[in-house]
């Protein structure tokens, strides 16, 4: 049995000693030359299995207090030798014999640095640069070397030996162990070096908590380059970045797109309204509640973000705003009177910054980020201890190239403001929580339906939005006689109650309503409201992914859609395109899906 694996030399350096003994019994039994380090030789040695110290090969002894003692070429030259005939040369004049297997795996940085009171000094000692060493260079050279990391692998590795050697598969197998087990410990010593050197907001930001006050620590870092945003006011949390960095692309793209200044009010990964700079009516101004803004007149980004906060104030309550351009006083003075956590934008000007700086008792959140900064392609997260991986979203949108094919009518073509109404919705979509379905109109979204489980809801809800932005637009709702001192708040939920259909019949309820009134409005009549919302038209609508029914059409075509994009791929095709056709809505086929998660 032992003639199987004569000759062959294993070098041995565990800091994890499970199933070590058994290991070199089963090594011994199958004539396997063991050498070995410090306390695994010890272990081995104690336990009356033949082992050698590595000194036995490297001619050298070990020292500075253990720190070197695998690092010599008779180690190195014997692992990473190949066979060809040069290597062969180059090993016999330097009397050097090849290593066939690396047993090794490293202590745990992790638990160096998770000591309360632990020192630099102090983790500096525990970075091991021989084991490493030692896994590396097998796992590089896997063609030959079997380099095993796991405890769980010596049963079956033995009884490979037993049958003669290491089958290429499970080397290769075994190899990617290894270089995973030295980059998570690498990512340990990069993570806790980075909070000593790098905490100053260059690449790594600290954060109030994670997504909820519990979840302690929390930090944004990059490990190749440097954060692509500065905090000019304020300190972010966890939510605040992922809003931020889901809605600072969707406003550039907007911009990429159709070229005029754009903005989104973002909530819980969701925009609760996007659009792009659009003059305002005088209507619209009132509606929006930024009809006293000197200014708006000639800004285009105030005029995005009137658009984009008033789509659905209620929702909109406590945003992150993204702006996609240099932040201007009328955009800052509209932000510095509502409920807002933070903005991010390119750049700000020096009058704008101070207004902004002067919200929450100087800490709102102010993010300037780099307009240049593209992200890698490959983007990954943690989920429950796994990691995902793959290809970022980095499809672009645009209206000359998304939308290839109208379906219906037969003859339809899209107008400019169709294509640009069709391409907010959809690079709304991009960015907003699955499924989703959204409606646009005036170059801002007017309703949105983030994150249902079914698609029909996913439209209902946000033709619900887009039915309660238009009741806004109602003579009644614009005449409503507020009390001296009701905040803007309490007009918006009121606003809100009104428009819906929702105020209290009677009760404490009713009067917590008409308490913000002079004069307390009469509630809109079913037939009020479909009188005035059959004024609602050349509404855009777009799906992320395909309408499986024809309910979607149905309900859509109640909030004055004229033109609907989503992918196709349903088994319902055709009575969802046939549908659309008889209600007279243009059905544009966009040729991806665009779920966000």
């Amino acid at each position: 049995m032992a003639s199987r694996s004569a000759d062959k030399i294993a070098i041995i350096s565990v800091y994890d000693k499970t199933g070590l003994l058994d290991l070199a019994k089963g090594l011994q039994k199958n004539g396997v030359r063991m050498l070995a380090s410090g306390g695994t030789a010890r272990m081995i040695r104690e336990a009356n299995f033949p082992v050698e110290d590595v000194s036995a090969i490297t001619k050298a002894p070990e020292m500075l207090a253990g720190r070197v003692k695998t690092l010599h070429p008779a180690v190195h030259g014997g692992i990473l030798a190949t066979d060809s005939e040069k290597d062969k040369e180059d090993l016999a004049q330097q009397n050097i014999q090849k290593v066939d297997y690396v047993i090794c795996n490293l202590y745990p940085f992790k638990d160096t640095v998770a000591k309360i009171g632990v020192t630099v000094k102090e983790a500096v000692e525990e970075i091991d640069i021989g084991g490493v060493t030692l896994l590396r260079a097998a796992a590089k050279n896997h063609a030959r070397v079997t380099i095993l990391t796991d405890p769980n692998d010596y049963h079956g590795f033995l009884q490979e030996l037993e049958k003669g050697d290491i089958t290429e598969h499970n080397r290769q197998l075994y190899a990617l162990k290894a270089f995973e087990h030295t980059a998570d410990y690498d990512s340990a010593i990069a993570g806790f070096f980075r909070k000593q050197y790098a905490s100053n907001g260059i690449q790594q930001l600290p954060l109030r908590y994670g997504t909820n006050p519990h979840q302690k620590p929390a930090s944004a870092y990059t490990s190749l380059h440097d954060l692509p945003f500065k905090v000019l006011n304020g300190s972010p949390g966890y939510v605040n970045l992922l809003d931020a960095l889901n809605a600072w692309p969707l406003v550039k793209e907007l911009d990429t797109a159709l070229s005029r200044a754009a903005a989104a009010s973002f909530k819980h990964v969701s925009p609760a309204g996007a659009a792009i700079g659009v003059p305002l009516s005088d209507v619209e101004r009132k509606v929006y509640m930024v009809d006293d803004i000197d200014g708006i007149d000639t800004s285009v980004l105030a005029q995005a973000y009137a658009r984009a906060r008033g789509a659905d104030r209620m929702s909109s309550f406590g945003d992150m705003i993204a702006l996609s351009r240099e932040v201007d006083v009328p955009t800052a003075k509209i932000i510095s009177r509502e409920v807002s956590d933070g903005v991010v934008a390119p750049a700000f000007n020096a009058e704008a910054l101070e207004i902004l700086k002067k919200k929450k008792g100087g800490k709102y959140l102010v993010l300037q980020m780099d307009p240049d900064y593209d992200p890698p392609t490959q983007e990954t997260r943690s989920v429950y201890g796994i990691q995902l991986s793959q290809h970022r979203n980095d499809a672009l949108i645009k209206p000359s190239a998304s939308f290839g094919s109208i379906i219906t009518p037969k003859d339809g073509s899209l107008s400019e403001s169709a294509l640009r109404d069709l391409t907010v919705a959809t690079i709304a979509l991009k960015y907003t929580q699955s499924n989703s379905v959204s409606y646009a109109l005036n170059g801002q979204l007017i309703g949105l339906g983030a994150g249902q489980q079914s698609r029909i809801h996913c439209t209902r809800l946000a033709g619900d939005k887009a039915d309660n932005w238009w009741m806004r637009f109602h003579e009644r709702t614009l005449g409503l006689k507020w009390k001296k001192g009701t905040k803007r708040a309490d007009k918006s939920n009121a606003i809100d109650l009104l428009t819906s259909g929702l105020v209290p019949e009677s009760g404490i309820e009713r009067e917590d309503f008409e308490k913000h009134f002079e004069e307390s409005p009469t509630p809109f009549t079913a037939a009020e409201r479909k009188e005035w919302l059959s004024k609602l038209s050349e509404v855009a609508c777009s799906s992320d992914a395909f309408f499986p029914f024809i309910d979607n059409v149905f309900r859509a075509a109640r909030s004055g859609v004229k033109y609907v994009a989503a992918p196709m791929g349903s088994q319902n095709d055709h009575p969802v395109v046939e549908t659309a056709e008889k209600l007279g809505i243009t059905f544009v086929e966009q040729h991806l899906r665009l779920f966000h998660h």
